[in-house]
């Protein structure tokens, strides 16, 4: 069930993008009485799921979903239509109209894209405000895992202060940062301390097994107790807090291990908190040190017991404008500063590219509006950025090739312009080979 609300949630945030892109395109090049011959959601290659003609234009389904076209007459595109090219030009076609034009009908799919993304994130500004947590709140530090993080001299309990002297105001700040981190600002035990990461940080990162950062440290809470657990009839309650374990006080989960590891296999007493009240319980700690149960709890039960603060804020729709385009202005940014990093062999972020299972992978195993909004507004930016990239059969491509034209005033011949788009599908199906291929190395060898 789990996998099938995933495919659901992928499936139609994919198509909805497809769909509104290629519309971007299929608009002005009506509005410029251009023909456009095929209107496709993913592509048809040898047949089609579903196929309708309306007009001159065929409106189609195809099995292979990896992206969608429109097929514009006169216009030397995925479909190498070289027999139509031969032909006198005809005042319907693409080549025909002005170079404006055609630079207004190219650039149609990323605008489309740029608004979409911009939409939604001032509706979901309107609709469900914003949360995050004050990260001076933040007492005790972050919870720190990740080998690699460890190995550069980080540790639990420290508290991130600033990266790049970019002030940590809130959590969500310490990942948004994270990707261009050089210098990391922390104290430890109230003494502030620097670390400096490497160039190929993002690429030894992809590369380490764990995908852990800075985590929330969180109380042991229970969430559930396991059936094999030996404390499975100890009247051990969803939301019941341990607080001491054999005296010693437990403040967070992260603690557990290390004051369970003389008890193994042991009977030890304990300290639970529940509703305000503190309960002494005998628990018993099986040989690798667990209890058997299974913790969790919501950022507002966590709060509740005084861990952190949450800041929450709600907008008016006048609001909400200004918040959700900084949104999308910050989206843009950050992403643009990903592909730069990408581009730059040195940084080793390239080892991180993903392909569809990564972008499957980002979407929530429960059905969550919020979280589905969320992604197809970043995925649509991430289209957009994408198809602006300076590669023939890439909107880009096309762009690049107008603005010369529009400059010099001489247009690219069509010869020129068959062997460039072959030229760009060939970058383009290198780039999918190695995304796709960074998705099956990472899945089969962790």
């Amino acid at each position: 069930m789990e996998f099938v609300i995933k495919i659901s949630q992928f499936l139609l945030s994919l198509s909805l993008l497809i769909v509104l892109h290629e519309l971007g395109h299929f608009i002005p090049a009506k509005l410029f009485k251009t023909r456009v011959e095929k209107f496709y959601l993913f592509f048809d290659v040898k047949y089609s799921l579903f196929k309708k003609k309306i007009g001159d234009t065929v409106y189609g389904i195809g099995w292979l979903p990896l992206g969608g076209y429109v097929k514009i007459s006169g216009m030397i595109d995925e479909s190498m239509d070289k027999e139509q090219m031969a032909q006198e030009p005809q005042p319907w076609e693409f080549r025909s109209k002005p170079s404006w034009q055609r630079l207004i009908i190219m650039l149609g799919g990323v605008t489309v894209n740029f608004i979409l993304a911009a939409v939604i994130y001032v509706f979901m500004a309107f609709s469900y405000g914003d949360s995050d947590i004050d990260a001076k709140s933040i007492k005790d530090g972050y919870m720190i895992t990740n080998p690699l993080l460890i190995e550069l001299g980080l540790q639990t309990g420290d508290n991130i202060t600033a990266i790049n002297d970019q002030e940590i105001v809130n959590y969500s700040d310490l990942k948004k940062n994270l990707l261009a981190a050089q210098l990391v600002s922390f104290e430890r035990n109230g003494v502030p301390m620097t670390v400096t990461f490497p160039e190929d940080f993002l690429g030894q990162l992809s590369s380490s097994k764990s995908r852990s950062f800075f985590e929330l440290r969180q109380p042991f809470m229970v969430s559930e107790i396991q059936e094999t657990s030996l404390n499975k009839d100890q009247d051990l309650q969803k939301g019941d807090v341990l607080t001491s374990v054999d005296g010693k006080p437990l403040k967070y989960f992260d603690e557990f291990e290390a004051l369970a590891s003389d008890y193994k296999g042991q009977t030890v007493n304990v300290t639970v908190l529940r509703a305000g009240e503190s309960l002494n319980k005998t628990l018993q700690i099986d040989a690798d040190g667990k209890l058997g149960i299974i913790t969790g709890a919501s950022y507002s039960a966590i709060q509740e017991l005084g861990y952190y603060k949450i800041v929450e804020n709600e907008y008016t729709f006048g609001e909400s404008i200004g918040v959700g385009l900084n949104r999308f202005t910050s989206q843009m940014s950050a992403y643009w500063m990903q592909l730069k990093l990408i581009f730059s062999p040195s940084t080793g972020a390239y080892k991180g590219v993903g392909g569809f299972k990564a972008i499957f992978d980002i979407f929530p195993d429960t059905w969550s509006w919020e979280a589905f909004w969320s992604i197809t507004a970043f995925l649509s930016i991430m289209l957009g950025v994408l198809n602006l990239l300076p590669i023939p059969a890439l909107d880009g491509g096309h762009v690049m090739f107008l603005l010369y034209e529009m400059v010099s005033g001489r247009k690219p011949s069509d010869k020129f312009m068959e062997y460039a788009q072959t030229a760009g599908f060939f970058i383009l199906i290198a780039l999918v080979l190695f995304a796709n291929g960074n998705d099956i190395f990472k899945a089969v060898f962790g």
